[in-house]
C-alpha cells in the first residue's frame, strides 16, 4: 500500500498547488491594478469668459492609463444621461448659468468618472478690465532721478552699513495696486482681485501658472522681497463671473555702503582679505535676471601713518587695494589687479583717493555657460605691507 503522505507523491501535488495559487495571485494583481489605473482628467477650452452660444472644446485625453483602449462618455446637463461620446466633442449652451459637466471613461472592466463646474455668462455681458499699476521711486539710493513706465520700480538702499554683518540679507515690501482696473460697465462692479506673484509655478494645479491667488485685494502689500525681477499678473473678475488679466513686471534693485573701516597690512607674506556676500538671480525661464553687479571701492592713496622705510627713493606708502569676485563654487570670475595705481579714478574721486571699479553682467558673468548666479563673495584685498583706512566699499545689484 503506498502512503499518501510519501515524499514523493506530495512534491508534484505542491508544486501544483504553487502553480494555481501564483496564476490566481496573478490574475487578481492585474486586475486591482486596472482598476486603480483608470481615471478620468479632462479639461476645456476656453476655460474662462464662457458665454452663451460660444463653442467650448473638451478633451479627455489626459485620462489614464494612457494610450489605452478607453471610451468615453460626456453628460454635459447633469440629468444622468450622456450627451456625446468620444475623447475630443464641442459643446455650447444656449442659456447662462453654472453647468457640471462629467466625463466617465472606461476599459472595458473598470470605469472612473470626473466632474467639473463651468459658468455660462450672457452673450452681452461686459468683459472687465485688469491694471497692475505701476510706480517707481522718485530717486535712486543716490539721490538720482529714476525712470517711470508700464513697471514697478524699487530700491532697497542701504548706505550706511555696519562692518559687523559682511552680507547682504535685505528684503522690502512692494505695495501693489490694482485700483485702476475697470469691471466692463458702469452696471457692473469687479468681486475679485488675485495677484499671481510666480508666473512659472502653477501653486492650484489647474494648468494655468499665471492665475493663482497668492495675494488677493485691490491693494496690497507684497512683503519680504529680496532683490530681484519679477513677472507677476493680477486676475480682475467682475459681478457676472468674467475676468481680465494683466501682467506687469517687479523691479528690486539694491544698494549697499560700508563706510569707514581699516584693513590690515600683508606682514607676513600673506594678502590681507576681507569678504563681503551677495546673492544673484539669473534665472532665463522666469525672466528673473539680473543687469549687473558692481563693487566700488573709495580709499586713500597714502596711509597717513605710514613712514617711508628709505626716504627718497620710491614711497612705500602708496597703497594699492583691489577687489576679486568670486562666484558660488569659489571661481574667480574678476578683479582688478590690472588696474595701474594712476587710472584709479572711476566715478567721483577725489585727488587723495583711489576709486576702483569691479562690475560683472548678467548676460555674460552670471550666465549658465559661464560662472552662474546665486551666492557670490566680493573680496577687498591688500597685498601691501602697510594697514590702511578703507573710505567706502560700494555693492549694487542691478535689475533696472
Amino acid at each position: 500500500m503506498v502512503n499518501p503522505s510519501h515524499p514523493v507523491l506530495m512534491k508534484p501535488l505542491l508544486m501544483a498547488v504553487l502553480f494555481i495559487s501564483a496564476s490566481l495571485a496573478g490574475c487578481f494583481s492585474s486586475e486591482e491594478t486596472a482598476t486603480s489605473q483608470v481615471e478620468a482628467i479632462f479639461d476645456y477650452d476656453p476655460d474662462k469668459n464662457i458665454r452663451v452660444g460660444m463653442d467650448i472644446d473638451f478633451d479627455g485625453g489626459a485620462s489614464l492609463p494612457a494610450g489605452a483602449s478607453l471610451t468615453y462618455k460626456w453628460d454635459f446637463d447633469s440629468d444622468g444621461s450622456y450627451d456625446e461620446t468620444g475623447r475630443t466633442t464641442t459643446w455650447a449652451y444656449p442659456d447662462a448659468g453654472t453647468y457640471e459637466v462629467t466625463l466617465t471613461v472606461s476599459d472595458g472592466s473598470s470605469s472612473s468618472s470626473q466632474s467639473r463646474s463651468i459658468k455660462v455668462i450672457d452673450a452681452d455681458a461686459a468683459e472687465p478690465i485688469a491694471d497692475a499699476g505701476s510706480f517707481s521711486q522718485a530717486s535712486d539710493c543716490d539721490g538720482d532721478s529714476t525712470s517711470s513706465g508700464n513697471y514697478y520700480l524699487i530700491y532697497i538702499c542701504e548706505m550706511d552699513k555696519s562692518t559687523s554683518s559682511k552680507s547682504i540679507l535685505a528684503t522690502t515690501t512692494v505695495s501693489l495696486d490694482g485700483s485702476n482696473s475697470d469691471a466692463g460697465s458702469s452696471d457692473e462692479y469687479i468681486s475679485e482681485w488675485e495677484w499671481d506673484l510666480d508666473l512659472q509655478r502653477d501653486e492650484d494645479g489647474d494648468g494655468d501658472p499665471k492665475n493663482d491667488a497668492d495675494l488677493t485685494g485691490e491693494f496690497v502689500d507684497w512683503k519680504e522681497v529680496i532683490p530681484g525681477e519679477y513677472k507677476i499678473a493680477l486676475t480682475v473678475t467682475n459681478g457676472v463671473g468674467l475676468s481680465s488679466v494683466d501682467e506687469t513686471v517687479v523691479y528690486v534693485n539694491y544698494a549697499g555702503k560700508w563706510k569707514d573701516f581699516a584693513i590690515g597690512g600683508n606682514t607676513s607674506n600673506n594678502a590681507v582679505d576681507i569678504d563681503f556676500t551677495f546673492q544673484v538671480s539669473q534665472d532665463i525661464d522666469s525672466s528673473n535676471t539680473i543687469r549687473r553687479a558692481a563693487g566700488e571701492l573709495v580709499y586713500l592713496k597714502e596711509d597717513p601713518d605710514c613712514t617711508d622705510i628709505v626716504p627718497g627713493e620710491g614711497s612705500n606708502c602708496r597703497a594699492k587695494l583691489d577687489l576679486y569676485g568670486f562666484n558660488s563654487t569659489d571661481e574667480e570670475a574678476g578683479n582688478t589687479s590690472a588696474i595701474g595705481v594712476d587710472q584709479r579714478s572711476s566715478g567721483d574721486c577725489d585727488s587723495d583717493t583711489d576709486c576702483v571699479w569691479l562690475q560683472f553682467t548678467g548676460s555674460y558673468h552670471f550666465s549658465e555657460s559661464q560662472w552662474k548666479d546665486g551666492e557670490w563673495t566680493l573680496t577687498v584685498r591688500n597685498e601691501m605691507v602697510n594697514d590702511l583706512e578703507i573710505e567706502s566699499l560700494t555693492i549694487r545689484l542691478i535689475y533696472k
